[in-house]
């Protein structure tokens, strides 16, 4: 039996060590030293506090701000913890009452605006987390801040552009407007805060 137990042994603290220990430190390190910011979780600064990050939604509800998807995280939204879906199908009834809700919310704060409005404003992602809304729904969103704000709306609409991130290599996914990029920017030309 022991013949047996002490190589054992010997290749699970050998395994432990090198898959537990090492591995780990090794990846820590050339992530910390190759790519800082993004080992850190993207953190935004401003002002030496952080407000956020690049790879999580912001709660924005603010008529001067641009909102991102609705989030299905609990207990609240956007919740780094929770990530998760909520799991509804097209035709549950509970999913269609909350779309209808939120178009209702985005029409009444709008009612000028009678363009369609973009999905990703009435359905939350698979995590529940997105920090990016598509262009049509950044678009789609422009006149209402640009009235909130009292700015042009060129101006929003140049920031759009500015803020609209391409597919990857010019391929991969679709174009995107970080959100929170974006209200910062927004902050930055008038002066506003959260």
């Amino acid at each position: 039996m022991q013949s047996i137990l002490r190589p054992a042994l010997v290749l699970f603290a050998a395994l432990t060590l090198a898959c537990g220990v090492l591995y780990p430190l090794l990846v820590t390190g050339v992530a910390q030293a190759a790519f800082p910011a993004q080992a850190n979780g993207s953190l935004v600064e401003r002002d030496g506090q952080v407000v956020g990050s690049r790879l999580i939604g912001q709660p924005f509800t603010a008529p001067g701000y641009f909102w991102g998807r609705p989030s299905a995280t609990a207990p609240m939204a956007n919740n780094g913890g929770g990530s998760g879906g909520s799991n509804q199908g097209p035709l549950n009834p509970a999913l269609q009452e909350a779309v209808k809700a939120r178009i209702a919310a985005l029409r009444a704060l709008d009612p000028a605006n009678t363009a369609p409005v973009p999905v990703d404003l009435v359905t939350a992602s698979a995590s529940g987390l997105d920090p990016e809304i598509s262009v049509a729904a950044a678009r789609y969103q422009a006149a209402r801040v640009a009235r909130a704000r009292q700015l042009p709306a060129e101006e929003v609409n140049a920031l759009v552009e500015t803020h609209t991130e391409r597919p990857f290599l010019g391929l991969f996914g679709e174009p995107r407007v970080n959100v929170l990029a974006l209200n910062m920017a927004l902050d930055g030309e008038s002066g506003h805060t959260r």
